[in-house]
């Protein structure tokens, strides 16, 4: 920029698509000053060098607006996480779908884990089909897809469940 351009000639581009052509480093600087514009290198390695006239501080400004406009626009994906119970009563599923169902519409991820206690392990074939409906009533309800399949680990079942198509 400006002072730290060392090269003797360069291809110079005026702020609004101008060309310049080849020039001395010296004229540039004197089109620069007259224009109140700053001399920014845009390709160093190019033979003649490349500048450019803009206002570098404008130029900046602009870049950091645009970079503040990306990040807005960004979608955080939260992952939530429903705990189930081989023993689930009705109602009480009911609310937790309702909620699951809550999360995907806001474009959350659900970790469905299915944890098994006691007895409840010598009979996990018991919870684990209660889990495949759940499964089943979920994305039945929201067209959600499953991202994991149930995996045991332990005393847990786990799968991970995402929201569907935008326009179901």
């Amino acid at each position: 920029m400006n002072e730290k351009i060392r090269a003797h000639e360069i291809r110079l581009i005026g702020d609004d698509g101008k060309q310049y052509g080849v020039v001395t480093l010296a004229q540039a600087r004197l089109i620069a000053e007259n224009e109140q514009l700053d001399l920014i290198e845009i390709a160093p390695t190019a033979a003649p060098p490349v500048v450019k006239l803009m206002d570098y501080g404008k130029y900046k400004y602009q870049m950091q607006k645009k970079a503040s406009e990306a990040k807005k626009k960004q979608v955080v994906i939260e992952v939530k996480e429903m705990k189930f119970r081989p023993g689930i009563d009705k109602h009480d599923l009911e609310v937790k779908m309702n909620q699951i169902i809550k999360f995907l519409d806001h474009g959350d991820k659900v970790k469905l884990l299915m944890q098994f206690r006691g007895r409840e392990m010598a009979h996990k074939e018991i919870g684990l089909g209660k889990f495949d409906e759940i499964i089943k009533l979920i994305q039945e309800k929201t067209g959600a897809l499953v991202e994991a399949t149930p995996k045991m680990m332990g005393n847990r079942c786990h799968a991970m469940v995402a929201p569907g198509k935008k326009g179901k």
